[in-house]
């Protein structure tokens, strides 16, 4: 449904566009997991296009080692970090440690943040849109859908999925959207720093609630991965998800 576009920040950087045949309900930033944007993330866009939405999915890893490698060795590597087998989890801890160092460099944050600005002022400007636009993102999309809401005012809505957020108070009264988060009970590290993130939230004045799904651990909503992917959690979350955009994005 979608095609590859690209949109400059201090460096050009690749996104998948997908729009909806009819006239759209607004725009929605999906921003993919940490293995970079791959099927699954654009079969998310694909999926907002044919419910009336202008998805844009950047690749916000393009120039890290992590999209150099094929797509076949990624899933593996990902099933692997999932699988039940505690050897294969623990085998693949290095390689996604390597694979991840350069995400924790200050400069990959602010580098990764003007990116999403400039994937916010794209769809703001398509007057089709009209100026509606949500962030959706998942782990590592989940984190950065936090930062974006921190850094951008204009933004309607926020829905991170099994992100983290380290932001402090005065940081978090940047937000002027509601936040909408998503959780596996299972996600221990995440769900252990809940209450403090909803108390610094309170604190802010955000207006923020967590949805928490008992049965469910990190990546529930992710159908590619077998491993983590729990379906009654997901297509929960997709119905909640399609109505707090119809209110959010009106």
């Amino acid at each position: 449904m979608g095609t590859m576009i690209e949109l400059q920040s201090s460096k050009t950087f690749p996104v998948y566009l997908a729009k909806p045949e009819g006239e759209p309900r607004g725009g929605v930033i999906v921003i993919h997991e940490a293995w970079a944007l791959n099927e699954h993330t654009k079969s998310i866009a694909d999926r907002l296009a044919a419910e009336g939405y202008v998805a844009l999915a950047p690749n916000l890893l393009s120039e890290t080692d992590i999209s150099k490698l094929p797509a076949e060795k990624l899933q593996e590597i990902q099933e692997d970090l999932f699988n039940p087998d505690q050897e294969k989890r623990t085998a693949v801890q290095p390689k996604l440690r390597a694979m991840m160092a350069p995400m924790q460099a200050p400069e990959f944050g602010k580098e990764t943040i003007e990116k999403l600005k400039v994937c916010f002022d794209h769809l703001y400007a398509m007057s089709e849109v009209n100026e509606k636009v949500a962030v959706w993102g998942f782990c590592f999309g989940g984190t950065y859908s936090f930062s974006l809401a921190i850094n951008e005012p204009r933004l309607k809505l926020s829905l991170p999925f099994y992100g983290g957020c380290d932001a402090d108070v005065e940081e978090l009264k940047k937000i002027t959207c509601p936040v909408r988060a998503f959780y596996g009970e299972k996600d221990e590290r995440l769900i252990t720093a809940l209450p403090d993130l909803t108390k610094r939230m309170e604190e802010a004045g955000v207006d923020f609630e967590s949805k928490v799904y008992p049965n469910a651990g990190h990546a529930f909503f992710n159908d590619s991965n077998p491993y983590a992917y729990v379906k009654d959690a997901a297509e929960d979350a997709w119905g909640r998800v399609l109505g707090l955009l119809r209110e959010h994005l009106k």
